[in-house]
């Protein structure tokens, strides 16, 4: 029987993994709109951009990083520092082993402790996982951009979805 994996605040070591995982989003997935792989350097500047508050976790599965999720600024105006966007993100191979169940109840609770007040999670169209995840997990379809953004020659629509935080 597999190990669980536990969820940790990610150490400037995990990037190189957590970049992995990101980079194959891009480059076989509609998760994210990014279109090209992002550097090291890059990834270096993101995760300094993130702590404390908009925390990067990892799911550590025996020495593993088998996904990571993040809390980031919703906008750089101060009236919406009470808000963050969630992203998530699980290795190809760990899919379906609830390894993002897992690390968004974790962000959430992170959330929680932080005194965030509301979170948003933006979900491409044709993402039915992880749309079933965050509505399972409380978050509420509050609205869908019609084709903003193109990706692998198609136009997709992104759910905004938003939970409220106790």
């Amino acid at each position: 029987m597999e190990k669980p994996a536990t969820v940790r605040l990610a150490l400037p070591a995990d990037l190189g993994a957590i970049t992995d995982i990101y980079n194959d989003a891009i480059l076989s997935t509609t998760a994210t709109f990014d279109t090209e792989p992002r550097s090291a350097a890059e990834q270096q500047a993101w995760f300094r951009s993130h702590g404390g508050r908009f925390a990067v976790l990892v799911a550590d599965l025996d020495g593993v990083v088998a996904g990571w999720t993040s809390l980031s600024r919703w906008s750089d105006r101060p009236a919406y520092d009470d808000t963050a966007e969630t992203s998530v993100y699980v290795r190809r191979e760990y899919r379906g082993r609830g390894i993002g169940r897992m690390l968004e109840e974790a962000v959430i609770d992170h959330a929680r402790r932080f005194r965030f007040h509301t979170l948003i999670a933006r979900i491409a169209g044709e993402s039915t996982e992880s749309l079933r995840l965050h509505e399972s997990l409380g978050f509420v379809h509050v609205g869908t951009m019609k084709e903003v953004g193109r990706k692998f020659g198609r136009l997709l629509d992104v759910h905004m979805l938003q939970k409220m935080l106790d």
